[in-house]
């Protein structure tokens, strides 16, 4: 896009892309699963591909998906998108102050790349907005390398999980979709070293417990990451009190 070409080159683009790089794994597997629940549903490749680019809205397209199985009336599945996605309202308000000095166009863009993550990166890292033109430059140039990173993951993802969508078992149905949700949910939360090794030993302990009845696994596998990550805290903060 021209104001993403525009802006590549200031270093706030690249600033704007490094910070967003780390969470782009967790938008990945959104994507995919979104990509995999719309062909599972019963969507065709070319009207999932279709959603992926013109909707640009995860929340909104998982919410309309099942809607979309019911054949509900079009104008429920279009009422349940707005109201899913009426978060935006209040972002763009927010950001209104930042973006009233560029052109309509360019307004419009920057309301449909608007994402969750981009909105609250931006916001935390200019809580003001720019009065001369080179604030104004740096932050459409942060902006822009936000949107980068999170729409080439989104579509890449999207695409491979629409491409991928047909080769998962008809068996396994959305179900399928409600794990890479969880992935999605996993990746996005594991930012932290500690993290990461809890979910990790979650993981073992699900396995390892397999066998007991009543899904009692999930009991423990929750129950070893919660005491293992509260006796590494503890033992961490122990360490870093003792006297060099």
């Amino acid at each position: 896009m021209f104001f993403l070409r525009s802006n590549y080159g200031h270093p706030a683009f690249r600033e704007g892309a490094r910070d967003m790089a780390p969470l782009a794994t967790g938008i990945a597997a959104w994507g995919l699963m979104a990509g995999v629940a719309m062909v599972k549903s019963g969507m065709s490749v070319v009207e999932a591909l279709a959603m992926t680019f013109l909707v640009y809205a995860g929340s909104s397209q998982l919410a309309a998906i099942p809607l979309i199985v019911a054949a509900a009336p079009a104008w429920v599945i279009l009422a349940t998108g707005f109201c899913v996605n009426l978060r935006f309202v209040v972002f763009s308000l927010h950001l209104r102050p930042y973006l009233m000095h560029l052109p309509r166009w360019r307004r419009l863009v920057n309301g449909y790349l608007t994402a969750d993550l981009t909105y609250a990166l931006f916001t935390r890292r200019f809580p003001q907005p720019g009065a001369a033109p080179a604030q104004h430059a740096e932050q459409e140039a942060y902006l822009s390398g936000n949107y980068f990173v999170t729409w080439a993951s989104w579509m890449t993802s999207g695409v491979a999980g629409v491409a991928l969508g047909n080769l998962v078992p008809s068996a396994w149905g959305l179900g399928f979709a409600g794990v890479l949700c969880l992935i999605g949910i996993l990746c996005s939360l594991a930012t932290t070293p500690l993290r990461l090794l809890s979910a990790v030993l979650a993981g073992a302990a699900a396995v390892a417990a397999y066998a007991l009845p009543l899904k009692l696994n999930i009991v423990v596998a929750i129950a070893v990451a919660v005491l293992a990550s509260f006796w590494l805290d503890k033992s961490v903060a122990r360490v870093a009190r003792r006297p060099a």
